[in-house]
């Protein structure tokens, strides 16, 4: 009996089934489905004109925050640079920290700034969001250039130039001083005035930053669908309804993700402000955590004490930034990150 010869199998020509099967998983997983071509080295080969433009923001990052971390251990040693390095100061537990907390200069800076910082969160918080507000209502888009450029300009000025600006303006040899004598009026000093420090800080900080606060508003009011406005209209909504129901609800959630960050920061209200001043109306209306760090720290050399400070600043402002963040989380926001 002759044996039956086996037949070849079939041939795939080009690898047409195979391709098949790849675009229908291709069309299954949609277009931004990462598959196992594109990898982390695939992405990294893809990526790695834009990864060599942020390298030198990283390494500045890393080697301005990251490594003087090493030194927070300073907080817990009798540190001394001249007679003994980082590594062989003798350790003092938590002395550094007994003696700050007996300190009543620390007491009182801690108060000088959370009473900054609310101020400076009712007073100047807002104001961008206004200007933000009016801005986007202009309707000429030379007028609103103009506008933005003047509101701009003094944020490029230093704080010297700003606090002489106001030194000319409202100081005791001022214009407005010299104004009043001149007319038989009894002149003012505001500059050296400590029972109006606070005020006078928070009128600088407006002056110069609420211009160049308005980017990120005018930012998010620029992408705001304006068929929402044309329906708000047709359904018969003024200007102020308008503004109340589309344009507020749009700016939310950048308003809470920036309250966040400025509560997770209200240690930290104008280190070079408030140090050119300091001396004009005395420490125990400008004195601020950061000054008083400075000045325990620089002037007298009891580093161990300001890294101390530095180390109880950092916590603190850790736990307002979660505080602030589980907050916008209740509100229905996102805050700096997600659940």
């Amino acid at each position: 009996m002759a044996q039956r010869r086996r037949r070849p199998a079939p041939r795939l020509v080009c690898g047409a089934p195979r391709r098949e099967r790849r675009r229908r998983l291709m069309a299954q997983r949609g277009p931004g489905t990462p598959t196992a071509r594109t990898g982390w080295w695939h992405r990294l080969r893809r990526d790695r004109t834009l990864l060599l433009m942020v390298a030198p923001a990283v390494g500045l990052l890393l080697l301005f925050t990251y490594v003087p971390l090493l030194w927070t251990t300073v907080a817990f040693k009798d540190y001394d640079p001249f007679t003994s390095g980082l590594w062989t100061s003798p350790w003092v537990g938590l002395d550094n920290f007994t003696l700050l907390f007996e300190d009543s200069r620390f007491w009182d800076a801690f108060a000088n700034t959370l009473s900054i910082t609310f101020i400076q969160l009712v007073l100047f918080f807002p104001v961008p969001i206004a200007l933000a507000l009016l801005l986007n209502s202009v309707l000429s888009d030379k007028v609103r250039g103009l506008v933005q450029s003047i509101l701009y300009l003094p944020h490029f000025f230093s704080w010297v130039l700003v606090i002489t600006i106001f030194q000319q303006m409202l100081g005791g040899a001022g214009l407005l001083a010299q104004q009043l004598r001149a007319h038989g009026h009894e002149g003012f000093d505001l500059m050296t005035d400590p029972g109006v420090f606070k005020f006078l800080i928070t009128a600088q900080l407006v002056w110069k930053d609420a211009g160049w606060g308005v980017i990120v508003f005018l930012a998010a009011l620029s992408a705001v669908n304006q068929d929402l406005y044309e329906a708000a209209a047709v359904d018969g909504a003024n200007r102020r309804r308008r503004m109340w129901h589309v344009t507020l609800p749009a700016l939310r959630p950048v308003v809470a993700l920036l309250l966040v960050l400025r509560v997770g920061d209200s240690l930290t209200v104008g280190f070079e402000q408030i140090l050119l001043q300091r001396d004009a109306v005395g420490p125990g209306a400008s004195e601020v955590f950061d000054t008083y760090v400075w000045w325990v720290g620089i002037a007298n050399t009891d580093y161990g004490i300001a890294a101390a400070g530095g180390l109880i600043k950092g916590a603190f402002s850790l736990v307002l930034v979660l505080i602030a963040n589980k907050v916008a989380h209740m509100l229905g926001e996102q805050g700096v990150y997600r659940k």
